[in-house]
């Protein structure tokens, strides 16, 4: 089981990059760098590999309707061979109030672009002159659009991979079964590995079935907050206003897939009030109707013994990467929760 970790996109950056030789030397395998509506990802990940040596470097996620396909594929293959080959292109739909909000494009097919755009990206990094006439995407510009000039063509470098690894944020059932099939690895929020068959299981087993063995196992990666000691059940208080954004405020009444997410895990009551609370500006009253069993079911933080036995339900749930946010006072504190978790998961 890999332990990684994502970055704080906010703020203090450059410190938080200067840490990463400790973690590193920890036992961190990969750092995830999100882009939201914030700084872009690429940037930060090329700097980022810059400082490092032998940590993996992922997006966490690029959405995919702010690049052109070709563009996100010589993005990956740029960030793979600046960091020698520890690239790892993570994707995702992220959500119409974004996307039409913050880029101005419309927040349509996401399923459809996520296939093509796959497709085309593994064409670009076989050297294949691309050529892609897909429902979403046309490449070259099809005929009679444009000015006519356009030919298909490969891309001038020879990149480290011919496939730099894909992996999907996805958690709806049709996302999920196209991300078990197409991509080497799948990243879902909200990870509860007692409920994740139910939720999941159908939809993984179906992608299973169509996916290409070239591509491996499915590379499963759940986020959880990281807190060991007898005394820190308190820090679980510390994702309340996080669930509550996603599951409240991530989206309208509808269109929500984090809302419809808790509903899917059995908590259709709360989820509901949530939302409404949250749209109505009342962000404390929402934070407060998060469900306990929740917080605790999708993070690592209690006891060493309480830790130890939520690892081997990850495990035992199909996980193999654990993305981590270290809750310690100190960054020698954070380094050491490194160490312990990274010794926990190797057992």
């Amino acid at each position: 089981m890999r332990i990684g970790m994502a970055l704080n996109y906010s703020g203090g950056f450059k410190e938080s990059v200067a840490e990463l030789a400790d973690y590193e030397k920890a036992g961190l395998d990969i750092v995830f760098v999100a882009e939201a509506y914030s700084f872009d990802a690429v940037s930060q990940m090329g700097y980022i590999a810059a400082r490092t040596e032998r940590l993996e470097i992922a997006s966490g996620i690029l959405p995919i309707y702010s690049r052109t396909p070709t563009l996100l594929a010589m993005t990956a293959a740029g960030l793979d061979y600046v960091s020698d080959g520890r690239f790892t292109l993570g994707l995702g739909s992220s959500g119409p109030q974004v996307i039409e909000g913050f880029h101005g494009v419309p927040f349509t097919a996401p399923l459809g672009r996520t296939r093509e755009i796959i497709e085309i990206c593994r064409q670009v990094w076989r050297r294949e002159r691309v050529q892609y006439d897909g429902r979403h995407y046309t490449v070259p510009l099809a005929p009679g659009q444009g000015t006519g000039l356009g030919k298909p063509l490969k891309i001038i470098n020879r990149p480290v991979r011919s496939r730099i690894p894909v992996v999907v944020a996805a958690i709806g059932p049709k996302n999920v079964e196209l991300t078990a099939e197409l991509a080497e690895g799948w990243e879902p929020i909200f990870y509860v590995p007692e409920k994740a068959a139910d939720v999941w299981g159908a939809p993984l087993a179906a992608g299973k079935a169509k996916r290409d063995p070239e591509l491996g196992e499915l590379d499963v990666i759940a986020q959880a907050t990281l807190a060991i000691g007898d005394d820190v059940a308190g820090l679980l208080e510390f994702g309340r206003p996080m669930a509550a954004l996603y599951i409240g405020g991530m989206g309208a009444k509808g269109r929500n897939f984090y809302n419809d997410l808790a509903r899917r895990y059995g908590y259709e009551k709360e989820a509901e009030q949530i939302q409404d609370l949250y749209l109505e500006g009342k962000k404390d009253e929402a934070a407060a109707l998060v469900p306990a069993e929740l917080l605790e079911k999708m993070s690592l933080v209690g006891s060493e013994g309480f830790v130890r036995d939520r690892v081997q339900a990850m495990k035992e749930s199909g996980v193999t990467t654990l993305n981590v946010t270290p809750l310690g006072r100190t960054h020698e504190e954070r380094v050491r929760l490194i160490e312990t978790i990274k010794e926990i998961a190797g057992q």
